[in-house]
């Protein structure tokens, strides 16, 4: 994700903490508002310091399965109860799981606020948990892995090469679960997830819309205030080891045509006052993808033709390690091998000329169009502040990354080309692709919550 991108730069007096506050109740329940009053809804988000990478070994999956749990009901509001009442008030809902963390969220006209605080507090709470709803809802789980991961040779692609790549962090697991964990989880396993880490004190409470942060503030210690806090265990420090050497991996499934992924290890942003070399990647990024006239795709695709598709993705806001990642797609009678030296080529031309000064602006004013457009989302801004927070970074390091953005050098951006675009530090998986086998997809049943 490419974010937080000059705004400072073509708005002067913006100034990322306008309209925002703070609080944190006595039950170490963080708030933060971001008013906004352009139009009468709002957002409410609830964020939890918990995703995959906080799993035991044998239970990948648990986190991922008690946000579907999440929506079978407390003794106050019965299973399906919460979804009709939020869309009987006109508005929307849903949830995702991540590496990181999940959350949940309610879109609704500004005057349904305490209708989604007292549904959400609820559930933080009073969540019940049966055997027989668990056993049916880890079956939609096990029938979306099969549809998501399974029977879609791309995502498979993906699936074994961050498994190669990680030799100890928890992101080698992948967050829907390895199907015999998934066979395996008990009611058990869930109620232990819920207790230890659907507490306030490992909250964000995001709310943005048309709404006065005093009045957010009083009810959110009304609905959620009483919520008592739990001691949290201790989270270990997970690290990955530098790699010793280039890996490499094929993975053969039904698939039209084959594919290359070249991934790197890099940092994420720690410090945002201080790094600048996650901000150099951004900008990478950028010069290699993100537009028409981006190195790759004008040589590779449209000059050599050698690629039918192809892109560069970094994502700079993690709480574990990050990658680099290069992938394509060869054009017809051109092979993996032939896209991969291509793609090498670009890699050692960039390093030996580096990137010249047309192009870092270019690159920049694309990413601040498209930083534009999507402030223009109530929902995009709480998921800026929602993310932020359950990272550890803070909604208050917006204006420190927007000025480290500012400050990248083309000699920065040829910098982290020569020291992470280097083979000691890839890991190349490849799709070999096999017959297809002219059934179609089958969708999964009950499995309406995005992930």
């Amino acid at each position: 994700m490419r974010i937080l991108l000059f705004l400072l730069a073509i708005f002067p007096g913006f100034t990322a903490h306008a309209s925002v506050y703070e609080r944190t109740l006595e039950n170490g329940l963080k708030i933060v508002v971001k008013e906004d009053h352009r139009a009468p809804v709002l957002v409410q988000q609830i964020w939890y310091k918990a995703g995959s990478m906080d799993e035991p070994s044998g239970v990948t999956g648990v986190a991922h399965v008690l946000e579907h749990m999440m929506f079978k009901g407390t003794k106050a509001v019965p299973a399906g109860e919460f979804s009709r009442r939020i869309a009987a008030a006109g508005g929307r809902e849903n949830a995702f799981t991540s590496y990181d963390y999940t959350a949940y969220f309610q879109q609704l006209h500004q005057s349904k606020l305490a209708l989604a605080m007292r549904l959400e507090s609820d559930r933080m709470q009073n969540l019940q948990l049966s055997g027989a709803e668990f056993s049916k809802e880890v079956k939609v789980v096990m029938e979306e892995r099969r549809w998501r991961t399974d029977d879609d040779a791309q995502s498979l692609l993906q699936e074994q090469l961050l498994a190669n790549i990680y030799q100890q962090h928890p992101y080698r697991h992948p967050v829907i679960g390895w199907m015999n964990d998934l066979e395996a989880l008990s009611v058990n396993d869930a109620r232990a997830w819920y207790r230890r880490w659907y507490v306030p004190n490992n909250a964000t409470l995001v709310i943005a819309g048309d709404v006065d942060a005093k009045s957010v503030f009083a009810l959110a210690e009304k609905y959620y205030g009483r919520i008592p806090a739990r001691t949290l265990p201790l989270r270990r420090d997970f690290s990955e080891p530098a790699q010793m050497g280039i890996r490499r991996l094929m993975v053969k499934a039904p698939a039209e045509l084959p594919q290359i992924i070249m991934a790197y290890h890099t940092p994420v942003i720690r410090a945002p006052r201080q790094d600048w070399k996650p901000y150099a990647l951004e900008i990478l990024a950028g010069v290699l993808d993100g537009h028409a006239s981006a190195r790759l795709n004008k040589h590779l695709v449209r000059e050599q033709q050698v690629a039918s598709g192809v892109g560069a993705g970094y994502d700079s806001i993690a709480r574990g390690p990050g990658l680099f990642t290069l992938e394509a797609t060869p054009s017809a009678g051109k092979t993996v091998a032939d896209v991969e030296a291509a793609l090498r080529a670009e890699i050692t031309a960039l390093i030996e000329t580096g990137v010249n000064e047309e192009e870092l602006r270019r690159v920049k004013a694309q990413v601040t169009a498209s930083e534009v457009y999507k402030r223009d989302s109530l929902f995009y801004q709480a998921m800026q502040i929602g993310q932020l927070e359950s990272i550890g970074l803070g909604h208050q390091a917006i204006p420190q990354m927007l000025a480290g953005l500012q400050a990248v050098t083309a000699d920065q951006v040829r910098a982290v080309a020569a020291e992470f675009l280097r083979d000691d530090n890839l890991t190349v998986a490849v799709l070999d692709p096999q017959p297809l086998s002219g059934k179609p997809k089958s969708v999964p049943a009950g499995g309406a919550h995005v992930r």
